[in-house]
């Protein structure tokens, strides 16, 4: 049986954040795995997938050295970064991460970068490699509200987003891409947010999905237009 690592990041702490998705739902899907294959011709019945979690400070200078620390000490295959949106009713698939650090409000460290690049040297915006129209479509069989979204903002998220798919264009086979999560909130409630257990599942489905496109890669499960 083949064997695959995933490497799944949530940022630390968010202020006036009591349930932070962004760390309850990798540690859930490290906890509870990713459940059964659909059957014998599902990709999923012949790999063993190891995840691994890791906490990331909301820092410039420290998220994506945290991140790449634990990468180096698991050699992934797959890596997904989440965070959380307030502003969002759904989670949010990120298809683009831009090259630039512009925000109002400080970090952890009290640093409030303004219109600078992350890397100076680099390309201007990246795509994501997950296969977002196949985690769509999963989501859709399964009720989740989810939306694409070309903005990943400017803040410690996008810059964490930038750096780790600077750094898989660098590896020979690595798949990197990063989800936005809600607030945790009642279902059907009005206002943003979406219960843990939806947001868990919406994440295992990421999961599997992103582990079936490394296994068996198509173009047509790439969406980012």
């Amino acid at each position: 049986m083949r064997e695959l690592n995933v490497v799944i990041s949530g940022f630390d702490h968010y202020d006036g954040v009591d349930v932070n998705p962004a760390i309850e739902v990798p540690k859930a899907i490290a906890e509870q795995g990713l459940g059964p294959a659909s059957g014998p011709d599902d990709p999923l019945d012949q790999v063993e997938v190891t995840i691994h979690v890791v906490s990331i400070p909301v820092s410039f200078a420290k998220a994506w050295p945290t991140l790449k620390e634990t990468i180096e000490a698991t050699r992934p295959d797959i890596v997904i970064a989440t965070g959380l949106k307030h502003s969002a009713r759904g989670v949010m698939l990120e298809r683009c991460a831009t090259n630039l650090m512009d925000t109002a409000k400080p970090d952890a460290d009290n640093v409030t970068p303004r219109r600078e690049p992350i890397d100076p040297d680099g390309p201007a915006a990246y795509w994501t490699r997950l296969p977002l129209r196949s985690i769509l479509n999963d989501f859709a069989d399964d009720s989740i509200p989810a939306t694409l979204s070309s903005d990943a903002g400017t803040f410690v998220c996008n810059s964490l987003f930038y750096n780790l798919l600077n750094w898989t264009a660098t590896q020979e086979r690595v798949l990197g891409g990063f989800v936005s999560f809600p607030l945790v909130g009642p279902a059907h409630s009005s206002q943003n947010g979406l219960p843990l257990e939806q947001q868990i599942a919406a994440g295992r489905d990421v999961v599997r999905e992103a582990v079936r496109y490394y296994l068996k890669p198509s173009s047509c499960d790439i969406l980012i237009a």
